[in-house]
């Protein structure tokens, strides 16, 4: 049996908690990483992975100052400067990037690749991968907590931190509780390539049953996403691709043109905010903490600030030599990022439930309230910008 001492052991080596490592390696601290399998090397002629995240400008300055962007850079990513979102033609909502004065919004970037590009940049920093491994029992001790692994390992931190997902077991292991719900909907993500290249404007297109989006990534590839009853994406699912292409051709937007479907997937959309971040030597980031409807693509942005927040206050904490462990150090990252998390999951909770009602009066309301937003000048900047945590 082995035994291992860390500052922080990080459950979870995808992209938040393989982002909070690099991080906390940065600063110096002794840390290690528990994840279930290596993520796959990166092959230039792979076709794109089906899972795609919309990475904003705050967490691709993050990134920058891990890094870990460079390597972004060099496998895979595409820039998008333009986001347009409409229900009725006439009242079509255009954000623009020139507008806030950046060279872009954000750019596309496969999970698969950021996750390799992570994961390199924490075998570059010194960070203890222990791989593959999984959690067993998580159990406080004197100065910190016990983590008991599949393999017989043993590894003691002053501080966990759970980066394990929606499913979160250090959640679950440490006794924190959620609230939340599972939506009506559940959600299609399709992988194709275009007849002609993807461009640089992301744009999505509500409808009664949910919305349809475009995702451009590099060259002619691009992902699009469908939202729908949980029973037709299984329905979905279940089809061969040439049928796929006919559904998609007849409920996308014209404006898509010709194209080829290589992959689909689905999964089921679910709201969970844990009651609390913290315990004594023990936080929670990213999923574990808290889930959003994916509909403004801010899941792995929100994790992000989570981790400048807690690199922020455990770097401070500990430069001005307090128990940087503690709950009432963690506390200040609760603080930090819980409501402004419960704001961003009320906002997406607020959209979804005003465009998936069908009475006619709010149809026309929520139409109006587009026009209105698409005029409103600084307001919509200030949206924006609040978006792309700026």
């Amino acid at each position: 049996m082995q035994d291992n001492q860390f500052d922080v052991v990080v459950v979870g080596g995808g992209m938040v908690g393989a982002a909070l490592a690099c991080g906390l390696a940065q600063q110096a601290f002794r840390v290690a990483v528990i994840e279930r399998a290596t993520p796959a090397a990166f092959v230039t002629e792979s076709e794109p992975d089906i899972r795609i995240s919309a990475i904003g400008s705050s967490s691709v300055a993050l990134l920058k100052q891990l890094g870990v962007w460079p390597r972004v850079e060099t496998m895979r990513c595409a820039p998008y400067r333009k986001l347009e979102t409409w229900e009725w033609q006439t009242a079509q909502v255009s954000f623009d990037a020139a507008s806030l004065g950046l060279p872009e919004l954000g750019y596309m970037v496969e999970n698969a690749v950021l996750q390799r590009a992570l994961w390199e940049r924490m075998e570059q920093t010194g960070v203890s991968l222990i791989c593959p491994a999984t959690l067993e029992n998580l159990q406080q001790e004197n100065g910190g907590w016990r983590l008991d692994l599949n393999d017989n390992q043993t590894v003691h931190a002053r501080l966990v931190v759970g980066a394990d997902g929606a499913n979160s077991q250090v959640r679950q292991m440490s006794g924190i509780g959620i609230h939340g719900w599972s939506y009506a909907q559940s959600c299609l993500l399709i992988s194709v390539t275009c007849e002609h290249p993807a461009g640089d404007t992301t744009w999505q297109h509500f409808t009664p049953q949910g919305p349809r989006a475009f995702l451009p990534l590099y060259d002619n590839h691009a992902s699009l996403v469908w939202y729908d009853s949980a029973a037709r994406i299984r329905q979905l699912q279940a089809m061969a691709l040439p049928q796929l292409e006919k559904e998609i051709a007849t409920h996308f937007p014209a404006r898509l043109e010709r194209f080829n479907a290589h992959a689909a997937g689905g999964f089921p959309l679910v709201r969970r905010h844990a009651t609390r971040y913290v315990l004594p030597g023990l936080a929670l980031v990213g999923d574990a903490a808290h889930t959003i409807n994916p509909l403004a693509g801010q899941g792995v942005n929100l994790g992000y600030r989570d981790i400048d927040a807690l690199l922020d206050v455990l770097s401070d904490a500990r430069s001005n030599a307090e128990d940087w462990a503690s709950e009432r150090v963690l506390r200040r990252y609760q603080a930090k990022r819980r409501n402004d998390n419960l704001l961003m999951q009320s906002g997406m909770d607020l959209f979804y439930f005003t465009f998936s009602n069908r009475l006619p009066p709010l149809k026309f309301v929520r139409n109006l309230g587009l026009i209105v937003a698409e005029h409103s000048g600084v307001l919509k900047r200030q949206a924006l910008r609040y978006a792309l945590g700026l």
